[in-house]
């Protein structure tokens, strides 16, 4: 009788155990974000979070904050989240060595950190999400080089390099990454410049010393994301240049894809950023259920999970970003691109 009532305690703590593991998940996560200098964050990564939050934790509560590329005000709002109970932040840094002291504070009341899109190199975070960005800088710097070459443009001929801000660790993997791409190419790189806080403003001002100083000798323009790509573009029809060298970008942005299909840029980088933003949600959710999230791979010490992007010119445009649905041809093909949408088969 002893041992059927200890298996039937056995199954029962079995059962209590299943149940509770299936338990509906609650708690309160903050997603972080460092700029409005791009529309993605308040277009595609917020929602997107907060859409597979929603499906995976219904009870759980998501705080949202923009930190307006102020690092001061990131680190109020980070504050705000622990006092309002968050155990899990996922933290876009606008400054991702000033993230350490972030991360720490965090650390030491038990606040999972989950580092997005820009890694905290200094300091390990929990966990970090993000595309793989310095393969993302080598694949737009080799698709110029690449364009560049089937063009006939001559070995020797000049580059102007358009970083990031370089309080972003991620520029940093992109700038590597164009590095690496423009490497062993034979052309040269004629001037490079980091842009403060990502401005386009401050790329155009850039771009426009340097025309002013090369001229005709820029055959080509390896540019970090869509808003430097698009001051640069700026600066070359300021200055009456025509047709405006090839431009590379990254975000795959409206004003982009308009670029492109008007050919004014050469190429962007299409990456989604509701995937991030999914994989972020999924790995806060198992962080609140007090489990470890698999890591596909390891970045500053720090357990990551990098996705794969896709390089986007004229020639695939229409396969990668309006058959997949990740924009539409009344979002883009309006005014002056909708000759150019029906030009490349994206309209008819």
């Amino acid at each position: 009788m002893r041992t059927k009532m200890l298996y039937a305690a056995v199954g029962l703590a079995a059962l209590l155990a299943g149940n509770a593991a299936n338990a509906q998940t609650s708690g309160t996560v903050a997603f972080l974000m460092p700029d409005q200098g791009s529309t993605r964050y308040e277009e595609h990564d917020y929602p997107g979070f907060k859409a597979e939050m929603a499906k995976l934790c219904p009870d759980c509560k998501v705080i949202y904050q923009n930190a307006n590329a102020d690092m001061s005000l990131q680190q109020q709002q980070f504050n705000s989240a622990i006092t309002q109970g968050a155990k899990v932040i996922v933290l876009d840094p606008v400054d991702s060595s000033a993230a350490a002291a972030l991360v720490n504070l965090a650390q030491s009341q038990d606040v999972k950190v989950i580092a997005y899109d820009r890694p905290i190199p200094d300091t390990p975070a929990d966990y970090y999400v993000s595309f793989d960005n310095e393969g993302l800088g080598y694949a737009i710097a080799k698709s110029l080089v690449d364009h560049m070459k089937a063009e006939g443009v001559p070995e020797g001929s000049g580059v102007l390099q358009i970083n990031g801000s370089p309080t972003d660790a991620a520029a940093g993997l992109i700038r590597d990454g164009i590095h690496r791409g423009l490497e062993g190419s034979g052309y040269k790189t004629l001037a490079e410049y980091d842009t403060p806080d990502w401005k386009p403003s401050k790329a155009q001002e850039w771009t426009a010393g340097q025309i002013t100083r090369f001229g005709d000798e820029i055959k080509g323009v390896a540019a970090a994301n869509d808003g430097t790509a698009g001051g640069a573009i700026a600066a070359f029809k300021a200055a009456g240049v025509d047709p405006v060298p090839p431009v590379t970008g990254n975000d795959a942005v409206i004003a982009a894809l308009q670029l492109i299909i008007s050919g004014d840029q050469y190429n962007t980088i299409s990456k989604p950023s509701e995937i991030v933003a999914a994989a972020a949600a999924k790995a806060a959710v198992q962080f609140l259920n007090g489990e470890t999230p698999e890591a596909k791979t390891e970045l500053y010490n720090t357990p990551s999970e990098l996705f794969v992007p896709a390089v986007v010119t004229s020639e695939n445009i229409k396969a990668e970003i309006f058959d997949k649905g990740i924009q539409t041809p009344e979002e883009v093909c309006t005014g002056e691109y909708a000759e150019g949408c029906k030009a490349l088969g994206i309209t008819k």
